[in-house]
């Protein structure tokens, strides 16, 4: 069996699609240590840097010094804390709807509500670059899926109109592609799905914290809230933790706690993570200052590494995206750039289509001018050398 999965490992080398795990020592919320070598940090998904904000770090050690490390079970067989009742309160407060329902990641929470929510005789519309998994949760659900071409309304709208169903239609997207770094088209999208009676669910793993009035994500950049029916996101991002969660309606909700596969089978998440992600969510609410910081700063690389002649693509986002093309040319820059102090991603195919692999740049409210001084100044000349 080992021969087998070691000729299938030599081939992903082959083809420049080998992937390992590098050790990363945390500093701060925007550096970390290789060996003995302090590196900048710019493809964390931290994207306010309230990782190693004080008031975080003090609420999750409270919460493990008062309730233990762990939770023990479930919540529908060992009972819910009052932590978990109190964050989900203060989400659905935060998106404008009526409840919210805490998953142990964003990925489970996709995979859950999709599979819950669409079966055999409902169909799923769901945009060609979204997460992996929503791709999976389409799939799991058995519902028929229709993909429309990224962000094209004209081929969602000839898809919805071309396609018969006896029950659920779902729109289903990212609100900020976690690629590419680019915001749905969710204004129209919701007038779509008003004409052909579906339903709109929007995954903001990357919005939370990041767009909208004060960060409140994706159906708020656009005013939409009361239009959306479920709203995805992450605690694993901009609110410093981890896990998912989804928002909408009591019903909505009260119907995930009894179909859920991923929520009912999973023992909760530990009370520290909880308490952690609660005092993260009263920092962006307290502090909407950091939601303009992260967005500046955003602004600022992505304008200097496209006035170098770097195409960064359709970005509006703390993603930026530095499209290479090449794989074995992506490999080569991050380890450049890591190597001189600097850690990116370099993003290859399946991750994206063949032909745009990229550097995937995020940026942080906790980044300095200097440290994006430090990091244009390296990317752009370790582009030029590398001839993109």
């Amino acid at each position: 069996m080992d021969n087998i999965f070691a000729a299938r490992l030599e081939e992903l080398d082959r083809q420049g699609l080998y992937r390992s795990l590098t050790t990363y020592t945390p500093v701060s919320a925007t550096h970390v240590r290789l060996g003995d070598m302090e590196c900048l940090m710019l493809a964390s998904s931290n994207y306010l840097g309230l990782t190693h904000h004080p008031s975080v770090r003090q609420a999750a050690a409270d919460a493990a010094q008062l309730y233990g490390s762990g939770s023990g079970g479930s919540r529908l067989t060992t009972g819910t804390h009052p932590l978990y009742s109190s964050l989900e309160r203060d989400l659905a407060s935060f998106k404008g709807t009526e409840a919210a329902l805490v998953f142990n990641t964003g990925y489970m929470a996709n995979v859950g509500v999709l599979n819950a929510l669409a079966g055999a005789q409902d169909v799923i519309f769901s945009d060609e670059l979204n997460h992996a998994s929503i791709i999976d949760g389409c799939r799991l659900s058995l519902a028929r899926v229709i993909v429309y071409r990224h962000s094209d309304m004209a081929d969602l709208s000839a898809k919805l109109a071309a396609t018969p169903c006896q029950g659920l239609r779902l729109i289903v997207t990212d609100g900020v592609f976690s690629m590419d770094g680019d915001i749905a088209l969710l204004d129209r999208i919701v007038v779509l799905a008003e004409e052909h009676n579906a339903l709109v669910m929007v995954d903001d793993a990357h919005a939370t914290g990041v767009i909208g009035n004060g960060g409140h994500g994706t159906a708020a950049y656009f005013g939409l809230a009361e239009r959306i029916h479920v709203q995805m996101g992450t605690l694993s991002k901009a609110l410093a933790a981890e896990g998912g969660y989804i928002a909408g309606s009591q019903v909505l909700i009260d119907y995930l706690i009894n179909k859920a596969r991923s929520f009912i089978f999973s023992t909760a998440l530990a009370p520290a993570t909880i308490a952690a992600a609660q005092a993260a969510l009263a920092l962006i609410v307290a502090q909407p200052v950091l939601v303009r910081t992260v967005q500046e700063n955003a602004r600022y690389l992505r304008g200097i590494l496209a006035d170098a002649g770097l195409n960064v693509g359709e970005s509006e986002t703390p993603i930026i995206p530095v499209l290479v093309g090449n794989t074995e040319k992506a490999t080569t820059l991050a380890t450049t750039l890591r190597r001189n102090g600097l850690i990116v991603s370099a993003i290859r195919p399946p991750t994206v289509p063949p032909g745009t692999s990229r550097l995937r740049i995020t940026v942080s409210a906790a980044h300095s001018r200097e440290d994006l001084v430090f990091a244009v100044d390296r990317i752009i000349s370790a582009a030029k050398a590398a001839g993109i």
